[in-house]
């Protein structure tokens, strides 16, 4: 398990409207594309320069393709890179202002304190 990976997929894909997009519409394939081509590649730096060794677990791959931010949220990824990237894409769904937000909230109300560790 990874949550560095967590939160690289969310903070990149979060960052780029046209992934944003896709991500809303096909998850999966989005996940598995994502894994394939830049879980691996250097941020901010020249191309050609990549690690080899990192991949998503068989659960956290789950959570991604399935839009569950609750498992998310328990697998330690960060919950401010999470709700921006899920407002980005739910936001309009909902009648009302703040309503993914609110749903958000109440989708995490189970959790107590202390929350799962978000340190990388």
């Amino acid at each position: 398990m990874s949550k560095y990976l967590l939160d690289k997929f969310l903070f990149t894909v979060d960052r780029d409207p046209e992934l944003v997009e896709r991500y809303r519409a096909e998850p999966a394939e989005t996940v598995a594309w994502w894994e394939a081509n830049m879980a691996n590649a250097l941020l901010n730096c020249h191309t050609g320069e990549a690690s080899t060794w990192q991949a998503f677990s068989a659960r956290e791959r789950a959570a991604l393709a399935g839009h569950d931010y609750v498992a998310l949220f328990e697998l330690g990824a960060h919950p401010f890179l999470t709700l921006t990237l899920f407002i980005a894409m739910f936001e309009r769904d909902h009648p009302e202002p703040l309503g993914f937000q609110k749903e958000y909230a109440l989708r995490l109300a189970h959790f107590d304190l202390p929350y799962p560790d978000i340190a990388t």
